[in-house]
C-alpha cells in the first residue's frame, strides 16, 4: 500500500454527479430479496466492499444471486431455503453487514460462525447480542461476544419489547430482523427516530410489521414476497460533492437521483443552517423512498450548532461537514455525537487529528468537536485510518489547501465509492 499526494491548483467544480447507489439499502435489498419467494430484481445497486460481503454471505448460505454490473437478480426460496454455510462468514470491512446478520443468523436452525478484518474486528458488537440474547440467542464469541469472531448457535427465538440505548439503525434493524423468526411479537422503541430503510423495505417485500403507539412491531406470521428495488443514490456519498460545491470558489455542481429518506437528510438542513445555496428539483418516490436532484453552489457559510435529534440523521456525513466547517465564518459545535467512536475507526479522534495536521482550528470533545472558521488550510500530512469517509474527506480538503495533502491510502474508498474518483474527474475544471 502506497502513499498518495493530492494537490489541485485553483479547481473549480462544475457539472452532474451520479452517486453510486444507497449503501444502507443496497445492503437491505439483498438480505430481503435472499430470504423472500420469487425473484428481487435490484437496480443501481452499490458495487463496493461492503455490499459484496452481504451478497457473498447469502452465496454460502445456498442463495442463487447473479450480478452484472450495478445490477443484481435474487432467487429466493423463502427462510427456510437457508443452509448452513460450509465455512465461516467473512464480512470483511463490513459492520452494517456484521450487525444485520446476527439478528437473522440468531433464528436460523444451524449454526455458523462469522469474522471480518483488523478493523472489524475491534468494533463492538454487544449492543446487538445484548437484545439478541434476550432474545434466547446463543452467540459465543472474543469477550463474552463483544467481538468478533463470533459463533451463532441459531434456534428458537421469543419476541421482546425493547428500548434501543444507543441511536443505531443497526441495532434496530437487528432486532426486526430476529423479530421476523422470533415466536409472538417483537417491538422495538426508540427515543428519537435513526433510518428508517429497514422498516419501509420489510413493508415493501410483505412483511407483518406495523407502526404501533408503543413502537414498531413484528411477527413471523408475514410471507415475505420478492419485488423489484431501485436503489437511490446515496446521500452520504453524495456528502462530500454537496461540501466540496460549497467550499471550492466558483463552484456549482448537481447530484442526480440522491435519496431524499427523512431519517437521512440532516445533512441538508445544517447546510440550510450554515447558509448555502442548495436547491432540491425533480423529488418523486420510488420503492417507497423519496429521491430528487440537489444542486449547490459556492457561498459563504456560517458556523452552527449541531446537536440532538439531528445527529442520527447525519451522524456518517459529520467528517465532511467538520471540513465544512473549517471554511464557515464563526465557531460550529457538534455534540451528541458519541457514536462516532464505534465506526470504522473512533471518528470524532480521526477527524480531529486529520484536520489539526492541515491546519485547522478544531478541539475534540467527549461527544463530538468545536471548529472555528474559517481558516486556510496549508496542506499537510494525515492518515485514513482504513476508513472510506475519512480518506474522501482527506482527499476534498486537498481542494481548498494551500499546499498539497498526503494520505497514506486511498482503497479504503472503494468500501462505499468505488467511482468517487472518476465523479471528481468529471466535474473538476
Amino acid at each position: 500500500m502506497s502513499r498518495v499526494q493530492f494537490e489541485y491548483t485553483s479547481p473549480r467544480l462544475k457539472g452532474e454527479v451520479i452517486v453510486p447507489g444507497d449503501k444502507s439499502i443496497s445492503h437491505r435489498s439483498i438480505i430481503f430479496g435472499s430470504i423472500s419467494h420469487g425473484i428481487t430484481k435490484v437496480t443501481n445497486f452499490l458495487d463496493g466492499e461492503d455490499c459484496l460481503r452481504t451478497i457473498d454471505a447469502f452465496r454460502e448460505m445456498g442463495v442463487q444471486i447473479e450480478k452484472e454490473g450495478n445490477s443484481v437478480l435474487v432467487h429466493g426460496n423463502g427462510l427456510e431455503g437457508l443452509k448452513k454455510p460450509v465455512k465461516a462468514l467473512d464480512f470483511g470491512n463490513s459492520g452494517t453487514t456484521t450487525r444485520l446478520m446476527l439478528g437473522l443468523l440468531s433464528g436460523l436452525p444451524f449454526e455458523t460462525n462469522i469474522f471480518g478484518d483488523a478493523s472489524l474486528t475491534k468494533r463492538p458488537m454487544d449492543r446487538v447480542t445484548a437484545p439478541l440474547r434476550e432474545m434466547g440467542a446463543v452467540i459465543e464469541g472474543e469477550e463474552g461476544g463483544k467481538y468478533l469472531p463470533i459463533t451463532v448457535h441459531g434456534g428458537a427465538l421469543k419476541g421482546i419489547t425493547y428500548r434501543l440505548p444507543v441511536k443505531s439503525a443497526q441495532v434496530k434493524s437487528a432486532v426486526l430482523l430476529a423479530g421476523l423468526l422470533a415466536e409472538g411479537e417483537t417491538v422495538v422503541q426508540e427515543d428519537t427516530e435513526t433510518r428508517n430503510h429497514t422498516e419501509v423495505m420489510l413493508q415493501a417485500f410483505g412483511a407483518d410489521l406495523k407502526q404501533k403507539e408503543e413502537g414498531i412491531a413484528i411477527t413471523n406470521k408475514g410471507d415475505l414476497q420478492a419485488c423489484d428495488v431501485e436503489v437511490p443514490g446515496d446521500i452520504s456519498s453524495a456528502a462530500f460533492f454537496l461540501a466540496a460545491g460549497a467550499i471550492v470558489p466558483e463552484s456549482i455542481i448537481t447530484l442526480k437521483n440522491v435519496g431524499l429518506n427523512e431519517s437521512r437528510t440532516g445533512i441538508l438542513d445544517v447546510l440550510e443552517q450554515m447558509g448555502a445555496a442548495i436547491t432540491i428539483s425533480n423529488e418523486r418516490i420510488t420503492g417507497g423512498e423519496k429521491i430528487g436532484d440537489l444542486t449547490i453552489k459556492h457561498t459563504a457559510l456560517k458556523g452552527t450548532t449541531i446537536e440532538g435529534d439531528v445527529i442520527p440523521r447525519l451522524i456518517d456525513e459529520i467528517p465532511i461537514l467538520a471540513l465544512l466547517a473549517t471554511q464557515a465564518d464563526g465557531k460550529t459545535v457538534i455534540k451528541d455525537a458519541e457514536e462516532l467512536k464505534v465506526k470504522e475507526t473512533d471518528r470524532i479522534e480521526a477527524v480531529c487529528q486529520n484536520l489539526q495536521a492541515l491546519g485547522a482550528n478544531i478541539i475534540p470533545t467527549e461527544d463530538g468537536m468545536v471548529i472555528e472558521g474559517p481558516t486556510k488550510l496549508t496542506g499537510g500530512t494525515i492518515s485514513s485510518y482504513m476508513d472510506h469517509r475519512i480518506a474522501m474527506m482527506g482527499v476534498i480538503s486537498a481542494l481548498i489547501s494551500e499546499g498539497p495533502v498526503e494520505m497514506d491510502e486511498k482503497d479504503s474508498i472503494n468500501i462505499s465509492y468505488p467511482t468517487f474518483f472518476d465523479n471528481l474527474e468529471e466535474i473538476l475544471q
